[in-house]
């Protein structure tokens, strides 16, 4: 589904502020693979999923996506068949715009013009409705409200339903629950799960939390210096534990993983 192949970033090249953020970078996702993405901050995780989806182009190698290269092609083109989320849940939704609005603007993305965001039938409310019942939220209810007046985890919840309203080649999850409480987290995390599982859909998920990379999908890579240094999957990740990821983090690089943010997340 998704092929990367010796791909390159700097950033504010010659420069004092040079950036090397992807060094010849190679990865490989089969379809429905859901993939969980750690690393220290710089690591490159955030970098990759924004090549991937087009905000910016890469200086060499090149991107392929369901069979298509998709290197050049612009971010607003990608948009159609790339789903993402971020880490700021108000950047996935209008708050101005009701929650229905908000849907079928989403639905316009995806169908590639099919729909009429001026003309929300009858139908296409009862397909809100039902997608919307499956958040457990009682948003099916509250559809002519503006999404400004939801919590964030309510407003993550929404996105991450406007993102796979119409199942995409791949969705690009940047730490999207790193900013709501415990609690919404977890709501927010199990809804991640039964969507992406339940649609199959191929998924890069970038966390900063070693314990949540190791139960979430199939498949776990650790980023350093722009390369991935280590990628796990089957058997042999499920016997890891936080420590064996640390471990292995000294062995690839060659020194120990120092980022209090990722090592307090897993006390």
């Amino acid at each position: 589904m998704l092929e990367v192949r010796e791909i390159s970033k700097t950033f504010h090249p010659g420069t004092a502020n040079e950036k090397t953020a992807l060094s010849r970078l190679s990865l490989r996702l089969e379809a429905g693979e859901f993939v969980t993405v750690i690393g220290s901050n710089g690591a490159g995780k955030s970098t990759l999923l924004n090549a991937i989806a087009g905000s910016f182009y890469v200086d060499a190698g090149s991107i392929r996506l369901g069979g298509q290269t998709i290197t050049y092609l612009p971010e607003y083109r990608r948009s159609r068949v790339i789903g993402r989320l971020f880490q700021d849940p108000l950047k996935g939704t209008a708050p101005t715009m009701t929650i229905e609005e908000n849907l079928a603007l989403a639905y316009l993305r995806a169908s590639k013009g099919k729909a009429a965001l001026s003309r929300i039938s009858k139908g296409d409310r009862a397909f809100f409705q039902d997608k919307l019942r499956l958040l457990g939220m009682g948003l099916e209810e509250r559809m002519r409200q503006p999404v400004g007046l939801l919590s964030g985890g309510q407003r993550q919840a929404l996105t991450l339903l406007m993102a796979t309203l119409i199942p995409p080649q791949i969705l690009l999850l940047d730490e999207h629950t790193a900013a709501l409480d415990p609690a919404a987290a977890e709501q927010v995390l199990a809804l991640t799960r039964t969507v992406v599982e339940g649609e199959g859909i191929t998924c890069l998920m970038v966390t900063h939390n070693m314990t949540q990379a190791l139960r979430m999908g199939s498949r776990t890579l650790m980023m350093a210096d722009g390369k991935i240094v280590l990628d796990v999957k089957g058997a042999e990740r499920e016997a890891m534990s936080v420590d064996d990821l640390l471990r292995r983090f000294k062995a690839g690089t060659g020194r120990a993983l120092d980022n209090d943010r990722m090592l307090l997340s897993d006390e």
